[in-house]
């Protein structure tokens, strides 16, 4: 495997520019490829045009735009200079945006027209310069803040760019402020060799190539996508694909179809409504179905047909589809490995940039987020002496710096001897392989002394034919669940009764209340007593969501306090 010389993104671009120079590297599906080599000359005439504008060492400088070419061309444009880069992700709110580059102290910000409109409110004095992403061209920063339009600059950047610096592995890249599930976003701290190292080390356990095609459809700013689908493939010499509007399935398929991605990552919620809303409806919407699916051989035969059409319409050509961000669902997970899907878990935080634990589709194991990877180092602080569960605690080089300019929460992460507490619950079995419990925080001990772990609870709830999603909590000593159910399979179910009901909302209000009961006893029937709900509720809206789609708890946790 043929490295950078050095863990920095200087080192990784100009490895890259001298073994792949003629290879496509960056795409939009329907256009030509940036080359290895025109990614190398944008970004350092990019580079040079920050350093004419003043940007230096340890500058920050923010990046607000939807996944394209360009942003990968901007992130290895400032952090090749010592710069370091603010990703933002698109979903946060205009305020979140101006906290963000407020906090930062961004010197610079480069934006694309699309999100243009979100900087129209007055911006941090710090922001002294802006480029437009779309063309890396230089904008007006005046009118940028007051009418939410990008209007160019006249003139051409004359000042002389001072002396270029070489960054050193222990020099901060990245700042990344997470959304979050606990309501409390932070600026995580990742230097050139966290990125570089985790990049390296993922390598350890699933090789990528020249030949690869990587379709990317989770936002770069996390550090998910942008390690594992950008970082990566970029140091190997694969191509990168992005779609120009949102990957909604009309968008997707026919981009699938024209790609035919070898590689994908992906997020257990994409994977989940595939099998729920396309696989399981034909699969049980008879009782002759029905009975075929409780007998294994049958079973494994029906979800091997269905898997295949699915392996197809994702382009025919995977070799690895990779899941993380949350955790995937028994059912769904059941439904990938009896259809021999080449799928892998892992697992991984922004702080530890981000992968922990992981293997590639050979080795994976039912329920598991596969093992260690090399180099770094996991375990289980205090385990549990029947269950051998407890926090899992993470060291390597990896691990983040800290959070920027929170030295307090920095220390309450850490042990004293230097592991970083996850917040997760895990196991590990006799050969290494991780198994995720569920977040310390959320965690529910029962009356009687058991640990009850809500994410388990959900995937029981998630994998029946009507739920869409749900969140379970406890409240004066009951388990609740809020369920947010399909009503578009629900409208199927019942289209019968639009000829006969006076009012079909009202009947079919009726059905979902009746089916919030099944749903409870059909859930119930498969937990064990501890973890029993006592209450389903209806969520009639769609849970607020973080990027990598899990619920962001903190704001029911909140409704219900308040209420």
């Amino acid at each position: 495997m043929s490295l950078p010389n050095k863990f920095t993104f200087r080192s990784l671009l100009e490895n890259s520019n001298r073994l792949y120079q003629d290879l496509p590297a960056l795409s939009y599906v329907d256009e030509k490829a940036l080359t290895y080599g025109e990614v190398n000359k944008l970004a350092t005439n990019l580079s040079d045009s920050l350093a004419a504008k003043g940007i230096k060492k340890g500058d920050r400088v923010a990046i607000l735009s939807q996944n394209m070419p360009n942003w990968g061309v901007a992130y290895l444009a400032i952090t090749r200079m010592g710069a370091v880069v603010v990703p933002i992700l698109v979903d946060f709110s205009n305020p979140e945006i101006e906290k963000i580059l407020g906090h930062s102290e961004a010197k610079v910000i480069l934006v694309s027209e699309k999100m243009v409109d979100k900087l129209h409110q007055p911006l941090p004095q710090t922001l002294k310069s802006a480029f437009l992403i779309d063309d890396l061209g230089e904008i007006s920063v005046s009118d940028l803040e007051i009418r939410g339009k990008a209007v160019k600059c006249n003139g051409k950047i004359n000042n002389l760019p001072p002396k270029s610096y070489e960054p050193e592995e222990n020099d901060l890249a990245a700042i990344l402020y997470t959304s979050g599930t606990t309501g409390s976003p932070k600026g995580v701290m990742l230097s050139h060799g966290n990125i570089i190292s985790s990049a390296v080390n993922t390598l350890g356990i699933q090789d990528v190539n020249t030949k690869d095609r990587l379709l990317s459809v989770l936002p770069l700013p996390h550090t998910y996508e942008c390690t594992i689908g950008f970082v990566i493939p970029f140091m190997r010499g694969a191509t990168v694909y992005y779609l120009d509007k949102l990957p909604t399935p009309t968008v997707l398929l026919p981009a699938m179809e024209k790609v035919k991605p070898t590689m994908m990552l992906t997020v257990p919620l994409i994977i989940e409504k595939v099998y729920q809303n396309k696989v399981l409806p034909k699969l049980t919407g008879s009782a002759f179905m029905r009975s075929m699916m409780k007998v294994k051989t049958l079973r494994k035969f029906l979800h091997k047909m269905a898997g295949k059409k699915i392996y197809k319409a994702f382009g025919g050509h995977l070799h690895f589809f990779g899941i993380g961000g949350a955790k995937l669902g028994a059912p769904a997970e059941l439904f990938l490995r009896d259809a021999g899907f080449p799928y892998a878990i892992g697992y991984g935080l922004t702080e530890t940039s981000p992968l922990l634990a992981g293997c590639n589709p050979k080795l994976t194991r039912y329920r598991s987020t596969g093992f260690c990877l090399p180099n770094q180092q996991l375990k289980i602080n205090n385990p549990d002496p029947k269950t051998g569960e407890g926090e899992i605690l993470a060291k390597g080089p990896n691990v983040m710096m800290g959070y920027y300019k929170d030295e307090e929460q920095t220390q309450q992460v850490f042990t004293p001897d230097g592991w970083f507490k996850t917040g997760d619950l895990g196991v590990m079995d006799n050969d290494g392989y991780l198994y995720i419990r569920g977040r310390l925080k959320n965690m529910i001990l029962s009356p009687s002394g058991e640990n009850i772990y809500p994410e388990d609870i959900e995937a029981v709830l998630n994998s029946q034919q009507y739920v869409q999603e749900s969140l379970v909590y406890e409240m004066k000593g009951k388990l609740i669940a809020k369920v947010h159910l399909n009503y578009e399979e629900l409208e199927k179910k019942y289209q019968h009764l639009k000829a006969t009901a006076r009012n079909f909302q009202e009947e079919l209000q009726q059905k979902a209340r009746e089916r919030l009961h099944e749903i409870r006893e059909k859930a119930n029937a498969n937990l064990s007593r501890f973890s029993r709900l006592n209450t389903v509720e209806e969520q009639t809206v769609p849970f607020e969501k973080t990027p990598t789609k899990k619920i962001k708890r903190f704001l029911y946790f909140k409704s219900m306090e308040e209420n």
